[in-house]
């Protein structure tokens, strides 16, 4: 009977360790992707003022990255590339969108949530979009399942011609006839729904809050199920707003409150995973589009110690903050100086999921070996390079420690290695490395502008 007994013992607690941590054959995702942040601006990467324990405990349990890329230095192309695995130009969003405009991401792309909805993903983006707000370019076009957010950045207006649920809410006196005019209402902007407007102007001060709890809610419902969370959420890009609970509490004034309070939406995101017993079967990844709006002052972020800011191929245009984890997947406290991107985000998690590649090309690699945190892993671009793209002109490569960024006829070479902060042009003195480079940076440019993708 005692035998009996403790064979019971033994069943009852195994089930139930297997309740509170389950597992799942394919592993969830989840990426935080933040707007205008700088490299500079998390505790772990240096900032002297924005306390941010959430992401440094994140760094700690995972893998921190000093040398990773947004694929462009401003919002639609970088989300553009992250979504495809590819060069903003190539996939035809080489510039910002704006809305009631003609032009987005196009429907026949293959974005990371129609691969894993081919896996049998649920699929949910929460936040900023940017990628075309017309139906055909919306989120629920391009394969999720879910869409919960501001169409565009946050200092724009509104579509006039969009769908309006019939449980609208109007603030500040709006009404229908104010949505449907055609007047530019700057930093009056949409709060959206699947594909219809819900709020009108959105209350920009509760936007972070209401992000994480529509987070929350749907790893909830898909806790079972594996599922795709992307979420982008629209600070710190100006204006900034900053719910009462962060308000006024960050040394670093208002910027520093956004960032605090988006640390917390990661810290809130991370104690759901593992009450729900899913944080062990879960990539969480988190990174900005680009680097920080300087010119905005106090408003701004930095991106110190590197050189220039959003919308320039300095570094501090490109490189990004980046922090992932995945509980027995990925090695804690690892800190890796290989060059990665968030093009190559895509290609991973194919190989992760057991899924297919886009049938068209694309310029993502699969960083696992890298993201897992090897230390014998080697960058997925240290052959080919990574290239600097502002607008549809190619300005910049870097293949190893070695940069090229040619503008205005101006040659300059940085060796980043030694100079992070991009401030010595030493070309004079390498003139082979230069010319390597720009042999490089014209038969990049002339090959993906001759394949482009196509459609009809």
């Amino acid at each position: 009977m005692k035998f009996v007994i403790s064979i019971l013992t033994v069943f009852l607690s195994c089930t139930g360790a297997l309740s509170a941590q389950k597992t799942i054959e394919k592993p969830n995702v989840i990426i935080f992707f933040t707007d205008d942040q700088g490299y500079q601006d998390v505790g772990v990467f240096g900032s002297p003022l924005i306390k941010t324990p959430n992401l440094d405990n994140m760094a700690a349990n995972g893998i921190k990255f000093t040398d990773f890329y947004a694929a462009s230095s401003v919002c639609s192309p970088s989300r553009a590339a992250l979504l495809t695995g590819a060069y903003p130009p190539r996939v035809g969003v080489p510039k910002v969108l704006w809305p009631n405009l003609p032009g987005g991401l196009s429907n026949e792309e293959q974005t990371i949530a129609n691969i894993l909805k081919s896996k049998g993903y649920t699929t949910a983006c929460i936040g900023k979009w940017h990628l075309g707000d017309q139906q055909q370019y919306l989120p629920t076009s391009q394969g999720f399942d879910r869409y919960y957010g501001i169409p565009f950045s946050n200092d724009m207006s509104v579509n006039p011609e969009s769908k309006v649920s019939k449980n609208i809410v109007f603030r500040e006196g709006m009404i229908l006839d104010s949505l449907r005019e055609k007047k530019w209402r700057g930093k009056r902007v949409p709060l959206m729904k699947q594909d219809e407007v819900i709020e009108y102007p959105v209350d920009q001060s509760t936007v972070t809050k209401r992000y994480t709890k529509e987070a929350i809610n749907f790893i909830k419902e898909n806790q079972n199920e594996p599922f795709f969370l992307y979420l982008a959420h629209s600070m710190p890009h100006v204006p900034l707003y900053a719910s009462p609970d962060f308000k006024g509490k960050s040394a670093r004034g208002l910027y520093g409150d956004t960032i605090e309070e988006i640390d917390w939406s990661v810290g809130e995101v991370l104690k759901t995973l593992k009450e729900q017993g899913i944080d062990e079967n879960t990539l969480v990844i988190f990174t900005s589009d680009n680097g920080p709006w300087t010119s905005k002052g106090d408003q701004g972020g930095s991106a110190l110690p590197l050189r220039g800011h959003k919308n320039q191929t300095f570094e501090g245009g490109f490189r990004v903050p980046m922090i992932a984890q995945w509980p027995g997947k990925i090695k804690a406290g690892v800190v890796t100086d290989k060059l990665a991107s968030t093009i190559d985000i895509l290609p991973t998690l194919v190989y992760l999921t057991d899924a297919e590649l886009p049938k068209q090309e694309i310029d993502g690699k699969n960083m696992w070996s890298l993201l897992s945190g090897n230390e014998k892993a080697k960058s997925p671009h240290r052959k080919d390079g990574f290239f600097y793209y502002k607008d549809s002109t190619l300005e910049a490569v870097r293949k190893g420690d070695w940069k090229l960024r040619i503008t205005q006829n101006c040659v300059a070479l940085y060796n980043l290695k030694n100079d992070i902060s991009e401030s010595e042009n030493v070309a004079e003195a390498n003139p082979k490395i230069v010319k390597k480079l720009q042999k490089m940076i014209t038969e990049f440019d002339t090959d993906l502008k001759a394949n482009k993708h196509q459609y009809n």
